[in-house]
């Protein structure tokens, strides 16, 4: 059964974070910190800071469009330490 992960991710340069998802995140990561994805380019080099398994799309995708709706730093990194429990 294939996993699918929701990933946060933070930049080197100026310490923002990203959000996304993914089937295979040793690739994805690789392929931000290569410069392929427009939106995470120019804040290379990107560290992944957090992540959650699902075991669908789906349910990755879901979880990404709700912590992006919230549009909130402090609720990112409430997550990221572990205080803010998943979904």
């Amino acid at each position: 059964m294939k996993i699918f992960y929701l990933y946060i991710l933070q930049s080197f340069i100026d310490g923002t974070y990203y959000i996304g998802h993914t089937g295979d995140l040793k690739k994805r990561i690789k392929w931000h910190n290569a410069g392929y994805s427009l939106s995470t380019k120019a804040k290379r080099p990107w560290e992944l800071v957090y992540q959650e398994r699902y075991q669908t799309k789906r349910e990755a995708q879901k979880r990404e469009y709700e912590l992006k709706r919230k549009k909130s730093r402090k609720y990112i990194e409430f997550i990221i330490r572990g205080v803010a429990q998943p979904g």
